[in-house]
């Protein structure tokens, strides 16, 4: 309602998403500029006796105005206020019968409150405040000098001119107040999602460091014992081992360092091994314990741990959904690696598929959930290379199917 941007003036309702909406303003100005034209003309000069120029004049200055204030009220204000305190002056000048209202005829009250409208919806408080004093303090003024006799309505003015700009104000002041709040609801869930995102990096850092960091350990075990394991040594191949289980220490050390960045205070180191493809079938078996029947594809190839985990993990947060948001649903997981494909392109295929919940539940049976569950998958199938599909089924079911590929693609 109130957006001047760059200097250029918006008009009123300008931002409103319908389009008759953005065009109220202009038909209502409209509609006041030419109902009140030619009434004012007439008015002024057939029943107050103005001469028919000077009726003309006003009536053009009062009414037109009215446009200009769709996009500058306060400017349409300057002049309107002028021209209507002008017209009560002039007035003065003839002689009019004493039922008629001075100083304000009923058809400068109409334009000047539907513009006090268009200030409340653009203007803040103080210039409200000023107009209003204004205002009020013109009606003073003009009281003074009244005729004896005459129908003085400039206090009806006055009170209606406040209450147009308190109203007008306070819906203009309520609609601010509902954008900024959108406004905070939409960084807050932004917000929320670069937590969820990066809370999820570092738990997929420190998954994969476990893994790593195993491997690194077989290889410092190997380089620090071959010495003894190997007879007959050469100098030189014995100091290529030293050297490599050096390195393998050092780059064991740079990893917890990078970890301990990654780690909040709230998180704990974990004693057990990470799980894998072989731990999938324990999660379809407490997940059919919880009371929907699970349906279990494995699969025996032999896969890096890296891709086991994440598979085990996208499995794991797939059927916690499904005990959240559709109890006793029929579940079916399947893990699959085609071989009709090289090597190269082989993929993991990790699928996990639901049916609709026999009952709808009135409430998911989690209600502490963060809500992001595909945000993790998300990342750990892109840190993988891999591609996610997840989304619901016609039958009112859901899907989850992750491809990972199983070996690392050649980043030239």
């Amino acid at each position: 309602m109130t957006s001047v941007k760059e200097g250029r003036p918006r008009a009123l309702f300008a931002g409103a998403s319908r389009r008759w909406v953005r065009l109220l303003p202009w038909g209502v100005a409209f509609v006041l500029c030419v109902a009140l034209l030619p009434t004012t003309i007439r008015v002024l000069s057939v029943d107050y006796g103005l001469n028919g120029g000077v009726a003309s004049a006003l009536a053009v200055v009062q009414s037109a105005p009215l446009l200009l204030a769709v996009l500058r009220p306060l400017q349409a204000w300057y002049v309107v206020f002028v021209a209507d305190v002008a017209g009560a002056l002039a007035l003065l000048a003839v002689d009019f019968e004493e039922r008629l209202l001075w100083p304000y005829p009923p058809m400068e009250i109409v334009g000047y409150v539907g513009l006090c409208l268009a200030l409340g919806l653009r203007e803040r408080r103080r210039t409200l405040l000023l107009v209003w004093l204004a205002t009020a303090g013109a009606g003073i003024g003009l009281e003074s000098v009244v005729p004896d006799g005459t129908n003085s309505n400039s206090t009806v003015l006055t009170m209606l001119s406040g209450v147009t700009l308190v109203c007008a104000g306070a819906l203009r002041e309520r609609h601010e107040v509902q954008r900024r709040l959108a406004e905070q609801e939409t960084i807050s869930e932004a917000e929320r999602d670069r937590r969820t995102l990066l809370e999820e990096r570092a738990r997929i850092a420190r998954e994969l460091h476990d893994v790593v960091a195993h491997h690194m350990s077989v290889i410092t075990v190997q380089a620090d014992t071959a010495e003894y394991r190997l007879d007959r040594l050469p100098p030189k191949v014995r100091e290529e081992f030293t050297s490599i289980a050096a390195t393998a220490r050092a780059s064991l050390g740079e990893m917890r360092r990078l970890l301990g960045v990654l780690r909040n205070e709230d998180a704990h180191g974990e004693l057990a091994p990470q799980p894998g493809l072989t731990q999938i079938a324990q999660l379809a078996e407490a997940t059919a314990r919880a009371g929907g029947p699970v349906e279990f594809t494995p699969c025996d190839a032999d896969v890096p741990e890296a891709v086991g985990l994440s598979a085990y993990r996208i499995v794991q947060e797939a059927l916690a959904n499904v005990v959240r948001h559709a109890p006793g649903a029929r579940t079916q997981v399947s893990l699959s690696v085609p071989e009709s494909v090289s090597p190269k392109d082989a993929r993991l295929t990790v699928l996990v598929a639901n049916g609709p919940p026999p009952q709808t539940p009135a409430a998911p049976l989690e209600v502490g959930g963060t809500g992001h569950g595909l945000v993790g998958m998300r990342e750990r199938v892109r840190l993988a290379g891999g591609t996610l599909d997840a989304g619901p089924l016609p039958d009112g079911g859901f899907r989850v199917v992750a491809q990972l590929p199983l070996s690392e693609k050649d980043p030239t």
